[in-house]
């Protein structure tokens, strides 16, 4: 069966078409072509024009137009719309006359490296230029890297390897830096929250050493479809922008989908479980031969979810794709989608982004990833042919997937999200002060943010610390420890923690980041790995080991957390009729405290366990709602819980569709009774150390939210509440209506003062 057919077929499958919420569609569209530019060397002309590309998008096109007037630009048009032509054409071109020429290039994941290795060397292998092209990361051999320093035209690598393995020892890639003509970077919208922000630092560093062997290179990016690409290239490189953003590519008709799974009981208003339907949907396609793959936003779930899949769709090969498995692994899965052998993917958002997988017909989303930036990226990984391609979203119970499935609008009218990022987070800029001064001295008067008195102050306070020591007018390294290697750029944690058979250590089964690990991998678990179930007989915290044998269970574990807050400083606060609302600073205790053990199939509870691992702690910001003593002795005790349950449930998941952030990262907890307010307080921080704006973001627009947090719980169909809107832990009648007349006094800010904030 073709993908049209598919589409025929499931248009006239009334089972399939009873749940679909929308079914939008959006038209096929031509190319817009311009021809090469006439001073493109012919050799390089000739390989492209080989390969069928007689003439350039008019993207293309123009951003070559852009590079050669000396101009820093960011390419953004959709996912498989030639992205890499933008930059290959100029720095291929620029080197074929300028041997010397250094060019580096910048991916997120390795898998991206090794796609653009792949490229170039061929381009190279045909043309016979000599532009020697290498990846340098974790895995090339040491043999082979004073060659890459020397030598090495264009050096691919990752921010991590940059961050780790070269800036520190710039004194041996002095070839690199003093003739470094372009930088590239890869997919920028990634670079947003607390990566991006370290990766705004990383750039002031790379600049730093730039500056001081006497280049000054120029920047090349593309990115997805966001709303502030000029705004986000400018913050993470502190240079103009030239936005390139008019799509020359064509595109085949793409039907997008959103399912609702059915509500199997009326009055609690739950729906049929949305892993089973995605997984249900997905053997669909895949036992009639459409290439398949289905996104999910955790771990568990692809496992939970490859597991269903590979148990309908006998004879077909079906694979699990995630961060935590090895390396190898995963480049046997990417080959294996290139080259058809493989039928269907579950994934993660890791094949978001444009790592080469060949073409697929359909892509599955299990609920709404967070973002429209992301959703889109995901339903692009479909069509790349040039055909009629299918993205169906499935939709979960939780209030932000149905408010979508109520309001389709919200994702097919409204701009792709903004890309945030706080470069100046205090806690992240001190990290990348200690890597800069170990790199070159700083001078007293150095900048290294664009205030002076920060940077001074930082310095200074290093030095009281023995860090660093002032002489001759110059702040020098004087510490024993590697700074880069203290300092992860994509999390809180610098640890992962490995995962060995416990019969065979050097049997490496996976690894996870330390946050994760004491809800994933604790006494007990059962840790899934490519729909095979591993026993976690023992979790080492001290040495960041789990030993595991492998079993036939028939349950899966799911951890609880508990979690702790204490106001560390308020910067501000405001009253409203019933309540306070303020906004600080706040340390944040979390510990897993027991497990759930449920059942595959009918995802039943069938026992439970302890967990008794150490707490984790990380400083950010909050804001927090507290609410006056008045309106509680209004309520009975048990029911004013309920009620704070409910408001603080719907508020987790509206809130990020209004403060344009991905919904894994803010939390929210309940405190019945605060020990800095002793009142009832709903408290919501940014899930990242230090914070990046976000809870302050809630806290300006906090009417709003509210505002729409009543709408959604008022359109509910349920009698009581229930997951699509105060949650699934409400028991008693009158909660649902005395949320909404919560909400209501909460709609604070005038109509005018929020449009003006979220402009």
């Amino acid at each position: 069966m073709t993908i049209e057919q598919l589409i025929e077929y499931l248009k006239n499958y009334e089972p399939f078409m009873k749940q679909v919420a929308a079914w939008f569609t959006v038209p096929a569209r031509q190319a817009v072509f311009a021809p090469y530019p006439d001073d493109i060397d012919e050799r390089i002309r000739t390989v492209y024009m080989q390969r069928g590309i007689k003439n350039l998008y008019i993207h293309q096109r123009f951003a070559y137009d852009a590079v050669q007037r000396k101009e820093n630009i960011v390419v953004v048009t959709p996912t498989a719309s030639g992205k890499t032509l933008c930059y290959n054409l100029p720095v291929l071109n620029f080197m074929a006359r300028h041997p010397d020429a250094r060019a580096l290039y910048l991916f997120p994941t390795k898998a991206l490296s090794q796609d653009q290795l792949s490229e170039l060397q061929e381009i190279m292998k045909i043309t016979g230029l000599s532009i020697k092209t290498y990846t340098f990361d974790g895995d090339t051999p040491q043999s082979a890297r004073k060659a890459i320093r020397t030598a090495g035209n264009i050096v691919i690598t990752n921010p991590d390897m940059l961050h780790s393995g070269i800036l520190p020892h710039h004194t041996i890639w002095v070839k690199l830096f003093e003739n470094l003509q372009y930088v590239v970077v890869d997919e920028i919208h990634t670079y947003k929250g607390v990566f991006g922000s370290h990766f705004a630092n990383l750039m002031r560093r790379l600049k730093r050493i730039c500056s001081f062997y006497g280049s000054h290179p120029q920047f090349i990016c593309c990115s997805a479809t966001i709303a502030n690409p000029q705004e986000l290239a400018e913050k993470l490189f502190e240079l103009p922008f030239t936005v390139i953003d008019n799509n020359g590519a064509p595109r085949g008709k793409k039907h997008f989908v959103i399912y609702n799974p059915p509500v199997v009981d009326q009055a609690l208003g739950i729906r049929a479980s949305a892993v089973k339907e995605s997984a249900k949907v997905g053997a669909l396609c895949v036992k009639n031969n459409i290439s398949t793959i289905i996104f999910c936003r955790s771990r568990l779930r692809v496992e939970i979810i490859a597991t269903y899949l590979k148990e309908q769709c006998r004879g077909f090969s079906v694979a699990a794709y995630r961060g935590g498995y090895l390396p190898n692994e995963r480049r046997s899965i990417e080959r294996g989608l290139r080259e058809k052998k493989i039928n269907a993917v579950v994934s993660t958002n890791a094949l978001e982004l444009g790592i080469d997988i060949g073409m697929l017909d359909c892509a599955i989303s299990m609920g709404y990833p967070g973002s429209i930036a992301s959703l889109q990226q995901q339903s692009g990984r479909a069509g790349r042919r040039g055909t009629d391609s299918l993205a169906i979203m499935v939709a979960t119970s939780s209030p932000l997937d149905q408010y979508i499935a109520n309001n389709p609008h919200f994702v097919f009218e409204s701009n792709p999200e903004m890309a945030n990022i706080n470069p100046d987070n205090l806690l992240i800029l001190m990290d990348h002060i200690k890597c800069a001064a170990f790199e070159i001295p700083f001078g007293i008067d150095e900048l290294f943010t664009p205030h002076h008195s920060t940077t001074r102050e930082m310095l200074e306070y290093l030095a009281e610390k023995n860090i660093l020591k002032e002489s001759a007018g110059k702040f020098h390294w004087m510490s024993d420890i590697y700074p880069a290697n203290e300092i992860s750029l994509r999390s809180a944690s610098h640890d992962n923690v490995v995962i060995v058979h416990k019969d065979n250590h050097a049997q490496v089964i996976g690894e996870i980041d330390l946050p994760s690990a004491p809800t994933m991998i604790h006494d007990d678990a059962i840790y899934l790995h490519q729909g095979q179930q591993y026993y976690i007989d023992k979790l080492d915290w001290e040495r960041r080991i789990a030993y595991c044998h492998e079993v036939e269970s028939d349950y899966y574990t799911d951890a609880e957390e508990k979690t702790d807050i204490h106001v560390l400083e308020e910067f501000e606060s405001k009253p409203l009729p019933t309540a306070t609302l303020s906004l600080g600073e706040v340390n944040v205790r979390t510990k897993a405290i027991m497990f759930k053990k449920i059942k595959f199939g009918t995802h039943e509870n069938v026992g439970w366990g302890k967990i008794n691992l150490p707490e984790l702690e990380m400083h950010s910001t909050a804001m927090w709602c507290s609410f006056s003593h008045e309106m509680i002795n209004s309520m009975e005790r048990e029911e004013a819980g309920e009620v704070f349950l409910g408001l603080s449930y719907i508020l987790r998941n509206i809130a990020p569709l209004y403060t344009l952030s991905d919904y894994a990262d803010i939390r929210v907890v309940f405190e019945n009774c605060s020990h800095v307010t002793n009142q009832p307080t709903i408290f919501i921080y940014d899930a990242i150390p230090g914070g990046v704006g976000i809870s302050q973001r809630i806290y300006h627009i906090f009417g709003l939210i509210a505002q729409a947090s009543q709408e959604a719980i008022a359109a509910c169909s349920c009698t009581h509440g229930c997951p699509a809107c105060i949650g699934p832990m409400i028991t008693r009648k009158g909660i649902k209506e005395k949320v909404i007349a919560l909400l209501k006094n909460l709609h604070h800010e005038s109509e005018e003062q929020t449009q003006h904030i979220l402009h």
